[in-house]
């Protein structure tokens, strides 16, 4: 009995902290809706998709002990998004606008860690999440500057949903103006490890609830 509900809790958690991962970052690659708002999105954004693939990889990472999961994992949620940007396809939006963050080279970082250190969870939390947080701004800058043109389309193509009070009167120029990569990295290094560290205390407390 034990065996089956354990296999069917991992299904069920997989599907729901996907899903949910996938919809709490669902706007996440719309950095540059934003316009003059631009980088410091894509810093807050940075940090919030780093949030939900570490602990939703190591979750189902550490449930069920196979490097290659996490990956697996990064898989989903990238789906999940080409599913819900292609909304934006629809509303008559150019293809190569549609950025669709970068989860997979993060996670493939993550089993990395797991695989080399022999799945130790120590050296998971630390080495991963460290990985994560720093790996996935860059890629994710990377697949931004693909993006053609992408001042003068975005204000071709204003964000349909973005409330009048949220346009900005004019740019907002600071400090995650500068370097919005470097400063992602940055909070993304130190903030990822607790994030890590959350994913497996989940897993840990799924496996108590499934034992009660």
């Amino acid at each position: 009995v034990m065996v089956w509900l354990r296999r069917c809790t991992h299904y069920l958690f997989i599907v729901v902290v996907a899903v949910n991962s996938t919809l709490l970052t669902i706007n996440a690659g719309d950095y540059i809706f934003y316009t003059d708002w631009a980088w410091t999105s894509f810093t807050v954004f940075s940090i919030s998709q780093t949030l939900m693939l570490a602990v939703g990889a190591t979750y189902y990472l550490t449930f069920t002990g196979v490097p290659g999961t996490a990956t697996y994992y990064g898989l989903i949620m990238t789906v999940y998004t080409w599913v819900a940007k292609g909304a934006w396809f629809a509303l008559g939006y150019p293809y190569d606008f549609i950025v669709t963050p970068i989860w997979l080279p993060s996670a493939m970082l993550l089993d990395l860690a797991y695989w080399a250190t022999k799945r130790n969870k120590h050296s998971l939390i630390l080495f991963g999440g460290v990985l994560v947080g720093m790996s996935l701004p860059l890629f994710n800058m990377v697949n931004l500057i693909t993006v053609a043109d992408p001042l003068e389309t975005a204000f071709k193509y204003p964000r349909p949903t973005l409330p009048p009070y949220m346009t900005p009167i004019e740019p907002q120029v600071g400090k995650f103006y500068n370097s919005p990569v470097a400063l992602g990295a940055g909070a993304g290094a130190v903030l990822s490890v607790t994030f890590t560290a959350l994913g497996c205390k989940l897993n840990i407390w799924t496996y108590r609830w499934m034992a009660a």
